[in-house]
Formats: structure tokens, sequence, C-alpha cells
């Protein structure tokens, strides 16, 4: 099929790559004409686990090009899918702007082309509240097009279960593929594009699908917080965490997977906590009271700030950070919550180095770089060029990724005070060590 994707982040990056590799003819679109003339010279415009090798290989092919005109794109292909961003606006409701605009721009580009090349489906892969698109999205873009969608245009919601870090993993071994169609036929055209991917296929109402990803992600930040309230509790209590949830997880009856349940760090990522603020103030605007819901993210922040009081409690000032990506293996920064402790801690005065080998500030893109920039402005000062330069600096170190040169150079006994975020592979032996604390275990 010939397929536009438009908007060149995590989502739109490696959708447009995978499914220019499954033989698809791809034109991604994107404003940013950086990200553009990144996809067009066969490079990744995000970190992520083998993107870089398959855009490299795709662009190659020719099966995947980028532009940044809107009608070029639509005049070129069958089928759109919509990748944009739908942040948090400062109320916790969802900002639905991007997705406003290139609607429109999308049907004012298929009004040019109408008696054309067949019927276009549109299709919404940007997460967004149940009605959100036949109520908001459909009256634009039929306003635009000058027809009625499900008719003269094609429309479907085709919710994303990528993972940062393994994304382009799970795009080819999805847990499932929902499709919430307008039309039978709208489904149909999404369906064709994963032909032979494995998973089990849902199609279902535009509204279910449109809820089906906030389901999603509410439960996975509430299994992130139960694990890491359980395990402050445990540590309290001098009891291993670890061992009491390897028990928990072991009644595949009665409880559930093991995903996201592992006492850790707290959770972040542009996905769950902009889920969770917009769906608890949906909550709120229908007069639905949602207890549990809506202390997740208190939850959340007070887990955070128990790793703040662990550095407190050493007495230390000049401290180390390993790791600022929401996510090992990307560059993604936006609600990282390795961000929000840096932040917690240079604003009470600590000497902070930071080391992450995938984040570089001249790197940082887009919503990326407009995310640090507001949050972390000293950003530049802060970080460090290598591990032991980290080291060197810090009298107590956060260790927050599991990067193997991290792991290889952290010392034992004497040095810095090591407080573990991720739970080292030789946590049990360093429990041992005076210079060793564990965040949750």
């Amino acid at each position: 099929m010939r397929v536009s994707v438009f908007g060149l982040g995590y989502v739109g990056c490696v959708s447009a790559a995978c499914l220019a590799s499954m033989g698809h003819e791809v034109i991604g679109v994107d404003v940013s004409q950086v990200k553009v003339d990144l996809v067009n010279d066969g490079k990744a415009p995000v970190v992520e686990e083998r993107i870089g090798e398959l855009i490299a290989e795709v662009v190659g092919t020719g099966a995947l090009r980028a532009t940044d005109d809107v009608r070029e794109a639509i005049a070129g292909s069958e089928i759109s899918l919509v990748c944009v961003g739908t942040p948090s606006e400062p109320n916790g409701s969802l900002c639905t702007t991007y997705l406003e605009r290139v609607t429109e721009q999308i049907g004012a580009a298929l009004a040019d082309r109408q008696g054309r090349g067949g019927r276009h489906t549109v299709v919404f892969r940007s997460t967004m509240l149940p009605g959100t698109c036949l109520n908001l999205l459909v009256p634009i873009l039929e306003k635009a097009v000058g027809g009625t969608a499900g008719v003269d245009v094609g429309v479907a919601v085709n919710p994303e279960f990528l993972r940062e870090g393994t994304s382009v993993r799970d795009f080819f071994d999805p847990p499932k593929t929902v499709v919430g169609e307008l039309d039978a036929a709208s489904g149909d055209a999404v369906l064709a594009l994963y032909d032979g991917l494995p998973g089990e296929v849902f199609r279902v109402p535009v509204p279910t699908a449109e809820a089906i990803k906030y389901a999603d992600n509410a439960f996975h930040g509430l299994k992130i917080g139960f694990a890491n309230e359980l395990g402050a509790i445990c540590q309290a209590l001098g009891v291993d965490s670890h061992q009491v949830m390897d028990v928990f997880l072991a009644d595949r009856k009665l409880n559930i997977s093991p995903a996201y349940l592992r006492p850790g760090f707290a959770f972040g990522g542009s996905c769950l906590p902009k889920d969770l603020r917009s769906l608890v103030h949906a909550a709120r605007r229908a007069d639905v009271s949602v207890p549990i819901l809506s202390h997740v993210l208190p939850s959340n922040s007070d887990h955070l700030q128990r790793a703040v009081e662990l550095v407190e409690r050493t007495g230390k000032r000049r401290a180390g950070l390993f790791g600022l990506s929401f996510k090992p293996g990307t560059d993604d920064l936006r609600e990282s919550p390795l961000v929000e402790l840096a932040e917690r801690l240079f604003g009470k005065g600590y000497d902070l180095k930071i080391y992450d080998a995938n984040v570089s500030l001249s790197r940082l893109l887009g919503a990326n770089r407009e995310y640090i920039e507001t949050r972390l402005p000293h950003l530049a000062q802060l970080l460090a060029d290598s591990v032991d330069e980290v080291l060197e600096h810090a009298e107590v170190c956060l260790v927050g990724t599991k990067d193997p040169a991290v792991l290889s150079a952290l010392p034992h006994g004497d040095g810095p005070v090591i407080v573990d975020l991720v739970r080292l592979p030789d946590a049990e032996a360093r429990r041992a060590e005076p210079g060793y604390m564990g965040l949750a275990w």
C-alpha cells in the first residue's frame, strides 16, 4: 500500500520504518525540516533499538522518504496514519491542537484531489480520549473535505502498543491489534497494513479503540505505583520485596502478568503520566469519583521523593546521576522521572553531574528539547562526557540505568555512596556494603 505517516516522533518514525520494511511505500510527514532531512539522509530522528539500521535500509531501497508538504504526501498515498503528539495541558486535560491542525490539513489536501485515486482512509494512531475522533476530528475532516466520513473518506482509530526501547520489536510482534472502524472498509484498509503480523485482532467501535489505550496505560501506571508502594513498605519492615513479588507473581490464575510489577524507580515518559492526568480530568468533568486513579501520580511523586531523601540522608553534597531518559535505550526526556529527580536535587543546591550515553543536548529535537529547556535549562553544564567524570566528581551516585558501561565501572566498598534506583544485578552482594542504598529493595 501507499502510506503517509504524519508526525515523525517515536510512534510515527517507528511505524513508518516498519511499514516500509514490510513492503509498503511510505512517505513520512513532519513540520520539522530537521527530522525530514534526517530521514531522507537515512538517519533516525530518535534514539531507539534497531531504528537506525531499519531507516537506513528502507530509505536506501526507496521504500521510505519524508516531506513537509501535506499535499504531496496525500497525493502519493491511499492511507494516512496520524501520529502527532497529544501532550497534557497545564490542568491535565488533553491537548488536541496538533490533531486538529493535521486533520484540517489532510482534509484540505483530500479536497484538492477529490475524484482522483479512489477513497482515502485517515487512521488516527495518536492517543486521545473517547469521543475525540467522532465529536471533534470527524467534523473537522468532513468540513475540510466537503464530504461524509465513512462514505467519501475512510476513518479509523488504531492505537499503538509500542514500548520505547523495544518499539520495533513490539511492532513486529504486537500484543494485539486494535482497529476502531467507522465502517468495514476503513477497518479493512487498516488491517491490510499489518497483514502477516501475529497477535489477536480486535475490530471495535471508534470510542472503544480510543478507550483501550487509556485502560492499558492507566493500569500500567497503577501496577508500577502498586509495586513501588509495596516495595517501600517491605523495605521499612526489613523484607525483600522482590521475594514477595516473586511469590505474588507465581499465581498466574488470580494475579496478573509480571510486566511493570517490579519495584523500582518512579514511572514517567510521554504516555503514562499524560494519560492518567487526562483520564482523571475527564472523570472529574463527568462527576465520577476515581480515588485510586487520582492518587497514582501523587504516589509516584512520593516514590520519587524517597530517592531525594536517600541522598539527603547521606549528608553529602556532590552528587552524580547515571541515566536521564525515561527509559533505557531511548533519548526521550519528556516527563522522565530522572529529569524530575535531577531538577529536585539541583534545586536543593546539590553539585550535580549527569551521564547518559543516549542524551546529547545537541541532538535533542522538537518536544524533547523544549521539555528539557523548560524543566532543566542548566542541563548543558550538568552533563558529563563519561562515566569516569561522574565517578571522580560524586560523593553519592544515583544509578538509574543498567548501561553495561556504568555497571562495570561502579566501585565496591570504598568510594561514593551508591543509591540504587534500578536494582543492580549484584544488588544482593552490595546490600552488605555500608555505601549501598536501595530505593525499594
